[in-house]
């Protein structure tokens, strides 16, 4: 079976002793995955050792059938994009330029070429920043900077895109705007994306299957019929919940139960359903 990304009984632990143990699961390219489950499940570190901002203790991480330990950061950057959940630009750099730094991997001696900038114009105008080429990203609201993030993982022409929780923090029209952007339908199947994102919903609408995780370890992995069922969901979360089908687009639906004494409430219907 050919894959986009292996992830081969990866166990990882910080100091702390929260981490990952023995995960394991394959996807496929063009896959669109989504990575759920609750705070501290392991679902950010998992990004981290995928784009090899962390090393396993054990296991391995492979793209493409090549253990990413073995490849250099340049030509793992060609391959894999990450758009994190809080992009901050420490200097006052231009949208522009900040988007063409998604070239630098391809750059030829540092310098841009013709087609550089070309990818870096079409990212924009894919994100709907075009307009805020010149303007510095330190002057931009964070729906803005937000975008900005993502045309620049976009401008690297990335095989897999990393996002974590693209949507955190940001209003309704620029969730939309995200959400729509990572979504579009397309016809090459080319990129393969995983998205960590806490909206159950948002998940089930969009991917084709959908990793959930809890104590560092795979709860389940499968379509999102087979993940979000309420006994999967209430051991991974520790409260009750209800799932129906959405009538618009036939995918489960979490729906919040009544807040018991001690439950914590779990996940409300996306703004945009």
């Amino acid at each position: 079976m050919v894959t986009a990304v292996d992830v081969r009984e990866v166990t990882f632990r910080y100091r702390s002793g929260k981490g990952l143990r023995g995960v394991s699961f394959s996807v496929a390219p063009g896959e669109r995955v989504g990575i759920v489950g609750p705070n501290t499940a392991g679902k950010s570190t998992l990004l981290r050792l995928l784009s090899k901002v962390l090393t396993p203790h054990s296991g391995a991480v492979l793209v493409h059938g090549r253990n990413i330990s073995g490849v250099g950061r340049l030509a793992l950057a060609r391959e894999v994009a990450v758009v994190p959940q809080d992009f901050q630009v420490a200097f006052p750099f231009s949208v522009n330029e900040v988007v063409l730094m998604g070239r630098y991997p391809h750059a030829a001696g540092g310098a841009w070429s013709t087609r550089d900038r070309a990818v870096a114009q079409a990212a924009m105008d894919v994100t709907g920043i075009a307009g805020l080429a010149h303007r510095r990203v330190d002057e931009l609201s964070g729906g803005e900077r937000q975008l900005v993030s993502l045309a620049r993982a976009l401008a690297q022409e990335p095989s897999v895109l990393l996002l974590d929780e693209p949507t955190a923090h940001l209003d309704l029209r620029h969730q939309r705007d995200m959400v729509d952007i990572i979504f579009a339908p397309r016809t090459d199947r080319v990129r393969t994306t995983m998205i960590v994102s806490h909206d159950l919903n948002l998940a089930a609408e969009h991917c084709d299957r959908l990793l959930l995780m809890a104590g560092g370890a795979v709860q389940a992995f499968g379509v999102p019929e087979e993940v979000i069922r309420p006994d999967r969901l209430e051991r991974a979360y520790g409260c009750p919940v209800q799932v129906d089908v959405d009538p618009l687009s036939r995918r489960p639906r979490v729906r919040s139960s009544p807040v018991h004494a001690g439950a914590v409430q779990l996940e409300t219907e996306s703004p945009w359903m």
